[in-house]
């Protein structure tokens, strides 16, 4: 009885646990079938789909008006997911053609190997494309780079496809693994060269996000600002990436696209510039090889043209700029990548405003000052300009500071500047930004230098300051380097009476709804008349001796008149050697109108003879065109072509005539070099290489060359047989 009831026993035990273990199961079918089939339904989904980040559409840029300057155009691409060829190799050959190299492991160098994605593609990829002549030239080395350090990113195989290669590869539905062609949406420069130097330039970022490309299959990175305002307003121009949904089969053949999420377009940066009056500046400097303007707005210091010459395309830096192309730029002795404008050169005689100033913080504006040819400091006779004319004009005698001003009298600012003093010329400097860096939003802004003492002290300790040293800068030679674009300050200090403005080029940022974003606030250095030192009525001395520099019959700038508008200005020759050659640099600085001014013009050009005969008459173009645009004459707007550097000497330019430029013909001009005390290197400050290089394009080296000749079909062909028709004809290979 005992035995039946033990056998019970077990029985009931074992049925016990044959029914909790068949609740277990039946509770994990459940969990894993019902409670959970979503998650694994999704996981399922998720192996089949693919994700393509799309990069951002950037943001226009725009002149004061709304006038679109830079945008965005439709670049069609041919791009390579080397990931996706390398694993169709694999499935077709079992294994991967490898290469070695050497590389780091924390520091130390190690052997490595790779898939071989150069052969991969020439022999799975490129003979397809030459067979429809869709091939294109390549630089080997780059892929293999970029399959090694960007695979998440897929590689651009050709770009900017013109419309009939494009049409051949649509009518030929490729169906090549790893092989796409997208449509992206690319930088364009509306006018080509206007504005070059502002704009700046993009490519591919320096680094990529590698945990924003881990969530997506492939990865297409947003462009970035590199220089200028497209690096300044990065932030602001970039926009929000989209998403490409794609969906892949069971035999990993991707169906197509189920949906997408579109990528948004970023902010719109509006610059203070007018577009027309940069147009004008542009076309009016296209007489000289080398130089710069600046019109500003002498009531809230807005820049509303600044230009430099020689220029360059930024369309060529779309979508990357070929080897050849750079090196040229680059490489040009001219610097047609230098932005002239924001770069600091000897002012020369348009420096003597500031030195005015200083002497009538001093107290001695009211002094006059005797000419009689020149002024000994030492061992040096420093000679005034009417001595080194042809022929010599008599000495201008004694003057006061108007007349000074007017004849652009070296001695009498020698003997003025050491009557006020180093340190007054310095803080009148300084009030007037002048040694300070503008704070633009471009590259290699040069600050400029304004000697002094310390200065002196601290840049040549050998060297002791002297009244030689004083008479040279009162005049803008020596030691003194200034910007074109500082000079327009001072210019507008002068022409409003006495607000030192900060310049600036950009207005507002602005969404693409409408939404003003960010405001860019009018700044003001610093206001003159508050030093209780100078007067309104000893200020308009000064703007007076600018108004007879232009409108007196012996002024050294009468070809700066324009009819119908009052000019003022000052006119500056500085002494310069290039190579052993005097390459004299020439200025003129202006407002108008001279009882209301609306606009101050500064034309600095390299090689000229002097300030009236070369900048001056520049000057005058662009008011005269400025004021027929305002009277109603349309200014239309047209693609520049780069303008061309060259290093030849102009006597004059006459814009009514054929060629305005006259290359060393006329007479020597009135407003002649004065002889500086020792000749310093009269600029400093900017390289004309950008900052940060753009995207090269290699040339093609002999393994990435296309031939785009049919090819026989050989064992390579089973490959692309394999791709449209069949797994089963491809013979398994070894490597």
């Amino acid at each position: 009885m005992r035995i039946k009831d033990d056998s019970l026993r077990k029985i009931v035990i074992l049925a016990a646990f044959l029914i909790t273990a068949l609740s277990l199961l039946l509770a994990r079918m459940w969990y894993v079938q019902i409670y959970k089939g979503n998650d694994y339904k999704a996981r399922i989904k998720g192996h089949s789909q693919l994700t393509i980040r799309l990069p951002a559409v950037r943001g226009e840029i725009c002149d004061r008006n709304g006038l679109p300057l830079v945008e965005n155009r439709a670049s069609m691409e041919v791009e390579f997911y080397l990931p996706d060829i390398v694993r169709a190799w694999r499935d077709t050959y079992d294994s991967v053609p490898v290469r070695h190299y050497r590389g780091l492991d924390h520091g130390m160098p190690v052997n490595r190997e790779e898939p071989d994605i150069v052969k991969i593609v020439n022999e799975s990829i490129v003979p397809r494309l030459e067979k429809l002549g869709l091939a294109g030239d390549y630089n080997s080395r780059k892929l293999q780079a970029h399959f090694r350090d960007n695979s998440e990113v897929p590689y651009v195989y050709r770009q900017d496809l013109d419309f009939e290669t494009m049409a051949r590869f649509s009518e030929n539905n490729l169906d090549l693994p790893g092989v796409t062609v997208t449509l992206k949406p690319v930088r364009h420069y509306v006018y080509g060269s206007l504005a070059a130097h502002l704009f700046g330039y993009v490519g591919v970022p320096t680094k990529i996000d590698k945990d924003e490309a881990a969530q997506f299959s492939f990865y297409q990175p947003d462009i970035e600002g590199k220089a200028q305002i497209e690096k300044a307003y990065d932030d602001d121009l970039r926009g929000e990436a989209g998403t490409r949904f794609l969906q892949r089969n069971a035999h990993g053949v991707i169906d197509g696209e189920t949906s997408r999420i579109e990528p948004k377009q970023g902010a719109k940066v509006c610059m203070t510039i007018d577009a027309r009056i940069q147009y004008v500046v542009e076309k009016a400097m296209r007489v000289v090889g080398r130089g710069a303007a600046v019109v500003l707005d002498p009531n809230n210091g807005e820049i509303l043209a600044m230009a430099s010459v020689p220029s360059f395309d930024p369309n060529q830096f779309v979508p990357s700029i070929s080897k050849v192309d750079w090196e040229k730029l680059a490489k040009d002795q001219t610097d047609p990548l230098m932005n002239r404008a924001v770069n600091a050169y000897a002012p020369g005689s348009t420096f003597k405003l500031c030195t005015a100033l200083a002497g009538i913080r001093a107290g001695i504006s009211d002094k006059q000052f005797e000419c009689s040819g020149g002024v000994q400091y030492g061992e040096k006779y420093m000679k005034c300009w009417v001595l080194t004319a042809k022929p010599p004009l008599p000495p201008h005698g004694r003057q006061d500071l108007s007349t000074a001003l007017k004849n652009s009298c070296d001695p009498f600012f020698y003997q003025y500047g050491n009557a006020a003093g180093i340190d007054q010329i310095d803080t009148v400097a300084n009030m007037l930004g002048l040694g300070q860096k503008s704070d633009l939003p471009l590259n290699n802004v040069a600050s400029g230098v304004i000697p002094g003492i310390a200065w002196l002290a601290q840049n040549y300790p050998r060297e002791r300051w002297s009244p030689g040293y004083t008479a040279n800068t009162a005049i803008g030679q020596g030691f003194v380097l200034a910007t074109p674009l500082q000079m327009s300050v001072v210019a507008a200090t002068v022409a409003n009476g006495g607000t030192v403005y900060e310049p600036h080029l950009i207005k507002k940022v602005v969404a693409q709804e409408g939404t003003a974003l960010k405001e860019i606030p009018v700044k003001v250095h610093r206001e003159i008349l508050k030093d209780e030192k100078i007067t309104a009525e000893q200020f308009e001395k000064v703007r007076k001796g600018m108004w007879r520099v232009v409108n007196d019959s012996d002024g050294t700038a009468r070809k700066a008149r324009v009819k119908g508008l009052v000019v003022a200005g000052k006119t500056g020759t500085a002494q310069f050697w290039r190579n052993g050659i005097k390459d004299y640099h020439t200025w003129f600085v202006s407002f108008a109108p001279y009882d209301n001014p609306r606009y101050v013009v500064c034309v600095f050009v390299q090689g000229g003879k002097s300030g009236g005969s070369v900048p001056a008459p520049i000057a005058s173009k662009i008011l005269e065109q400025i004021l027929a645009m305002e009277n109603g004459q349309e200014v239309k707007l047209d693609y520049l072509p780069p303008a061309t550097g060259n290093f030849q000497q102009i006597s004059a330019v006459d814009f009514s005539k054929e060629f305005p430029s006259q290359y060393a013909t006329e007479k020597d001009a009135v407003d002649t070099p004065a002889e500086a005390d020792s000749p310093r290197d009269g600029s400093a400050g900017n390289a004309g290489v950008p900052v940060a290089k753009p995207d090269i394009k290699e040339d093609a080296d002999t393994q990435g060359r296309a031939n785009n000749k049919p090819r026989a079909q050989g064992g390579l062909q089973k490959f692309f047989n394999f791709l449209g028709g069949g797994r089963s004809a491809v013979p398994k290979q070894s490597n």
